[in-house]
């Protein structure tokens, strides 16, 4: 097979295709965009709002939080389902048969972080089967404020229990899991399907191949966590293509389909999620993007470069900057706007900060402000105020 070659900037426009920010806006809403990312990554920062809502907005615009809430976790069939994906993830309920091989791993370890207490999964089995589903505090386990590491054995033993499959999340309530039955809550269709490792592997790569539309081994591999050894032993049969892109210095792969539609279209201006997966791949948006990001929420306040949970900023296909955002009553306050250097050039400082300024007032308009306030920034005061009146909705 002869390798097919890209530039660094088509690979990038195919992966912005790939996830959903260049081109016109994917119908079918938020189901439509789960079913195409594979995984959302959870989070428990809420700033403007939790990572799982930023994850639609930045890709969708202002939709609803009860349309977010109801594509996850709504009433009716389970569409969605709880597991540990790139992290904490919600996934499309038919990727439940996939990750078999995960669930077998955890048996064979006998454990994930902590040690199970003995009879607690037969009592919490018994509960879930009389009083159906329940979340931790109701089975009588939960700590508040507890970290991971000094969790209640109820909570060790649910936990375990997801981990394994026995029991799956399929619902939030006042964002604490509802834990359910597997058997109960997954379409036998689904629990039905017994799959090897392989098996599973390969669809995982090859959905990661899709969502990302030209990645590298270790690309593929951490976007579901899997090893860049389980990529390569069943890489020949995911369907994806080798490439050769210029200036990555690992041989890649791409989704055929992306390769047959050259990527064009309406790039989208918004902040994004940290835990966004174009971005939560730090390797990844540092040679896709030239963008190098880290969260700052949990280093020392007086450590922080950007600022505690910096979103970073795309416009244009290209991730131009951050903004570290809060909310005081009606006003979105940015409490630090920092741009790329090469966005704050002569020929590109005017369009950069309007792009900020747009990316502001969308981010507002959503999260019901109507105001906007900058608190720190190194750009010219009078450029960016101008762009703030210029952008500012009617």
């Amino acid at each position: 097979m002869v390798e097919v070659e890209l530039s660094a900037d088509e690979a990038r426009r195919i992966q912005l295709r790939a996830q959903g920010f260049l081109g016109t806006r994917q119908k079918g809403g938020v189901p439509a965009m789960l079913e195409r990312l594979g995984a959302v990554q959870l989070d428990t920062i809420s700033v403007l709002a939790r990572s799982h809502e930023l994850v639609p907005y930045a890709r969708l615009g202002p939709v609803g939080r009860t349309a977010v809430e109801d594509a996850y976790w709504g009433p009716g069939a389970p569409k969605a389902f709880e597991y540990w994906a790139h992290a904490a993830s919600i996934l499309p309920m038919d990727e439940w048969p996939l990750f078999a091989f995960r669930r077998r791993a955890y048996l064979r370890r006998g454990r994930r972080w902590h040690e199970v207490p003995e009879d607690v999964c037969d009592r919490i089995r018994d509960r879930l089967k009389t009083d159906g589903p329940l979340t931790t505090r109701e089975l009588g386990g939960a700590k508040a404020g507890g970290e991971w590491w000094d969790w209640s054995e109820h909570k060790i033993g649910i936990e375990w229990l997801l981990d394994v499959g026995e029991v799956v999340c399929v619902r939030r309530v006042g964002w604490r899991r509802v834990y359910d039955l597997a058997e109960r809550a997954v379409p036998p269709e689904l629990l039905a399907q017994d799959l090897d490792d392989d098996a599973c592997l390969t669809a995982l790569v090859a959905r990661a191949g899709r969502a990302l539309g030209v990645a590298t081994r270790g690309d593929l591999a951490d976007y579901y966590r899997i090893k860049q050894d389980q990529v390569d032993r069943v890489i020949d049969g995911t369907g994806l293509v080798p490439v050769a892109v210029a200036g990555w210095p690992r041989r890649a792969w791409a989704d055929p389909e992306a390769l047959a539609r050259p990527p064009r279209g309406r790039h989208v201006t918004t902040l994004l999620s940290p835990f966004d997966s174009l971005v939560w791949d730090r390797a990844r948006a540092s040679r896709v993007f030239g963008f190098d990001h880290r969260l700052e929420a949990y280093v020392p306040k007086a450590k922080r470069v950007h600022g505690y949970f910096a979103m970073p900023l795309l416009s244009g296909g290209r991730l131009l900057g951050r903004v570290d955002p809060a909310r005081e009553g009606r006003t979105l306050v940015a409490r630090q706007a920092s741009l790329e250097p090469w966005a704050t050039t002569p020929a590109r400082l005017e369009t950069s900060v309007t792009a900020l300024a747009t990316a502001l007032w969308r981010a507002a308009a959503w999260v019901d402000c109507d105001n906007v306030h900058v608190d720190r920034t190194d750009l010219p005061r009078p450029l960016l105020t101008k762009a703030l009146t210029d952008t500012t909705p009617t």
